[in-house]
């Protein structure tokens, strides 16, 4: 017989005897395979949840300690309200309150800002730890991703005289 056509040989006898190594392998490839597969999915759904919502929170944060801070009657009572808004988000969406930086420029630059006219950018950094992953030789430094979030508020000409 030619080596081309092994294919077209075919077995007259039992056709599950043909068979009988391959059975009841499939399932459990299926199963080892789904495993295999369904954990990594699993962690970077959770992984991108913490980082999702972390971000969310950072970008709150910015945008309502811009609006707090302009809509103050004065630097002192401006102070207070950012930091009212920064404790209040910290809360809402679980962000480490030593981990947050919170960063005020205005535009012109003048001797304070807030000022009056001027154009203030709050940004807001933080940083997400990775789930699951154990502080034991610094992993957990190591697994931080960095979130910065930044808001822009126009400052009213008339802040602070009132």
């Amino acid at each position: 017989m030619h080596p081309w056509n092994r294919s077209t040989e075919i077995s007259t006898g039992d056709p599950e005897a043909v068979c009988a190594g391959e059975r009841g392998s499939a399932a459990l490839e299926f199963i080892v395979v789904g495993l295999l597969m369904l954990v990594p999915i699993l962690y970077l759904i959770a992984a991108l949840a913490s980082i999702q919502g972390q971000s969310l929170g950072a970008e709150a944060g910015a945008r309502h300690i811009a609006r707090a801070i302009v809509t103050a009657d004065d630097v002192d009572h401006a102070e207070e309200r950012a930091e009212a808004v920064l404790a209040s988000i910290a809360e809402e969406y679980g962000l480490d309150r030593d981990e947050v930086a919170v960063s005020l420029t205005c535009r012109p630059a003048s001797a304070g800002c807030p000022a009056a006219g001027a154009t203030l950018t709050v940004t807001l950094r933080t940083a997400v730890t990775l789930p699951l992953v154990p502080p034991v030789l610094g992993l957990d430094r190591a697994a931080r991703i960095p979130i910065e979030a930044t808001a822009v508020q126009k400052v009213s000409r008339v802040w602070g005289l009132g």
